[in-house]
Formats: structure tokens, C-alpha cells, sequence
């Protein structure tokens, strides 16, 4: 694995447990968990490879998504306002070819 590319996706890993760790929900931990445990499965993967390409994808998918929660994005980067919004997509999370076949 490059030096960069694996400065990116510690940086990526860190970003997805600071927000998961924010997430508004019960299972936030689950969720952090999760995202430690795949990450650990997928450690020796080549970072070329396309299979990885697309899981990295999905990660960043996974952040924009946990990050639409984050009180500051939520609050337009202002904390006492008391207006948010949350904008969802129509398809978020597409599975994955292997499961959808």
C-alpha cells in the first residue's frame, strides 16, 4: 500500500468513528464497533484492487451519511441555532452486486 493512500484511509477510518461516535441513535456503539471490525478484516486488502475501490466508496457513502446527523452540519455550522435539516437520498445505501444477485 502506498504511503498516501494509506494515510487517506487512516484519516477515513478516523472520521468514521468521531462521527459514529456522535451518531444519535442506541446502537451508536454497535455502529463504531462495526466500522472497527471491518476495517480489521480489511486491512490486508490491496488498495488497487477494484473490490476495495468500491468498499472504500461505500465508506465515504457511510460518513456523508452518519455526518448528515452531526449537530454542527445539522445547525449550518452555527450551535445555537435552533433550525436543522437533514436532507436524505432516495437510494442511499445500494447493496452490493455480490448480494443483489
Amino acid at each position: 500500500m502506498s504511503q498516501e493512500g494509506g494515510k487517506a484511509l487512516v484519516f477515513l477510518y478516523r472520521r468514521l468513528l468521531r462521527s459514529a461516535a456522535t451518531y444519535p441513535s442506541r446502537n451508536r456503539w454497535g455502529i463504531y464497533q462495526a466500522i472497527r471490525e471491518e476495517f480489521k478484516e480489511n486491512r490486508q486488502l490491496d488498495p488497487d484492487a477494484d473490490d476495495t475501490k468500491k468498499k472504500i466508496a461505500v465508506a465515504y457513502k457511510g460518513l456523508d451519511q452518519l455526518r448528515q446527523f452531526d449537530e454542527i452540519v445539522m445547525q449550518g455550522g452555527d450551535p445555537n441555532n435552533p433550525n436543522w435539516s437533514v436532507t436524505l437520498e432516495q437510494n442511499p445505501m445500494p447493496k452490493p452486486p455480490e448480494v443483489s444477485k
